[in-house]
C-alpha cells in the first residue's frame, strides 16, 4: 500500500486498535451458532436489522451498526451479509455501517426476476438514495464490485466518497480472440463455453455439489472444513435456478471502460492465492487515479475471501483507509 500522508499511530494507539479488532473478530466467529443479531457482549456494537422496498416491490434485508460517517458492505455472488460479521462488529466501532443482502442472497426476498447486474446497480441506487446516505464509502467484495461498476456507469459515483474494491476480475470471460495476456490482465476465470457449462451444473440435479465444489477453490487449503460449510450454507440461501442466471449475467460483463471513470479514492485489495490472478488487481489500482492497492500474501489467507481468512488484518488495513 502507498505512504499515507498522515502521521503513523502511535505504539499504544496500535495495539489499542488491534485489541479492538481482536474482539471484534472473535465475536464474529460463531457466525451459524448463534444468532446474527443476539449474542453480543455488551462492549460490542449492537447489530440491527431493516427491510427495504425497492422500486419493483421486492423487499432488500440489511444490516446496520454504529455511529458516525456512513459505510456501506456488499456482498459477492452468491453469498450473504451475515459472512461480514467480523466486519461489521469491527467497523462499526468508528462508522455506521450497513451490510445489504442483494435480492435473492440471505435474508432478502427471493422474486423470480431481476437477477442481473444492470438490476442489482439499480437496487444499489434506490437503497443509497431510499436511506438518505451522502459522502458514503463502499466496500465491494468480488459481484459487489461489479454492482459499483454499473452504479458508476449509470449514475457517476453520486453520494459516494470512497471506495473498497476487493477481488473480482473486470472481465471475468474471455473471448477467443483474446491473448494469454490480456485474460490475464482481465482476471478472466471462463470461456463462453466453461461459464455456461458450470451455470448449467448449479441449476442442475448436483447443484449444491457443484457449488460446494465452486467455493471450496475460492479459499486456501488450510481454510477449516467446518468454517467453509458454513460460507456454502449461505451461498445456498439462492436459490441455484437464479444463482446460475446471475453467474452468467455477471460474468459476460466487461467493466475495463468503466474502472478509468472512477475519480475517488480507492483501495483495491487482492491476494496472492487467489482465483482472480493478483496482475489484474494491479491493473484495476492502474486504471484508477491515486488507487492504493493492498495484495495478501499465501501466507496471510489472501484467497478471494481474505477478509474471512485474515480479518483483523483486513479490517485493520480498510479502517486505515479510511482513516
Amino acid at each position: 500500500m502507498t505512504d499515507k500522508k498522515q502521521a503513523a499511530p502511535s505504539s499504544s494507539s496500535t495495539r489499542t486498535r488491534r485489541q479492538v479488532l481482536k474482539q471484534a473478530v472473535g465475536l464474529g466467529a460463531g457466525l451459524a451458532a448463534t444468532s446474527l443479531l443476539g449474542g453480543e457482549a455488551s462492549a460490542a456494537p449492537r447489530i440491527r436489522s431493516g427491510t427495504f422496498t425497492t422500486s419493483d416491490g421486492v423487499a432488500l434485508n440489511y444490516l446496520e451498526a454504529g455511529r458516525g460517517r456512513p459505510l456501506l458492505l456488499l456482498h459477492g455472488w452468491s453469498q450473504s451479509a451475515a459472512l461480514y460479521r467480523a466486519q461489521i462488529l469491527a467497523f462499526a466501532r468508528h462508522h455506521h455501517v450497513f451490510a445489504l443482502d442483494w435480492r435473492g442472497h440471505g435474508e432478502s426476498e427471493k422474486p423470480e426476476h431481476g437477477y442481473r447486474m444492470a438490476r442489482f446497480s439499480r437496487d444499489l441506487y434506490e437503497f443509497i438514495r431510499g436511506m438518505g446516505l451522502k459522502h458514503l464509502s463502499v466496500l465491494g467484495h468480488s459481484m459487489g464490485c461489479g454492482a459499483l461498476y454499473g452504479y458508476w456507469d449509470n449514475y457517476g459515483g453520486r453520494y459516494i466518497d470512497r471506495l473498497i474494491l476487493v477481488d473480482v476480475g473486470p472481465a471475468m470471460t474471455a473471448w477467443p480472440d483474446w491473448s494469454a495476456e490480456e485474460a490475464v490482465e482481465a482476471g478472466a476465470l471462463f470461456t463462453p463455453q466453461t461459464l455456461h457449462e458450470t451455470a448449467a451444473a448449479l441449476r442442475g440435479p448436483d447443484g449444491i455439489a457443484t457449488t460446494y465444489g465452486l467455493v471450496a477453490t475460492m479459499f486456501t487449503p488450510g481454510y477449516p472444513a467446518d468454517q467453509l460449510a458454513l460460507v456454502v450454507e449461505q451461498n445456498l440461501k439462492l436459490p441455484r435456478e437464479y444463482a446460475a442466471k446471475l453467474l452468467v449475467n455477471q460474468a459476460e460483463q466487461d467493466w475495463r471502460d468503466v474502472i478509468p471513470r472512477i475519480d475517488v479514492p480507492t483501495l483495491v485489495v487482492g491476494g496472492e492465492a487467489s482465483i482472480f490472478n493478483p496482475i489484474s488487481q494491479q491493473r484495476v489500482a492502474d486504471q484508477i487515479p491515486g488507487a492504493e492497492l493492498l495484495l495478501f500474501g499465501a501466507d496471510e489467507g489472501g484467497s478471494h475471501f481474505m477478509w474471512l481468512e485474515n480479518p483483523e488484518k483486513f479490517n485493520e488495513d480498510v479502517l486505515d483507509f479510511l482513516g
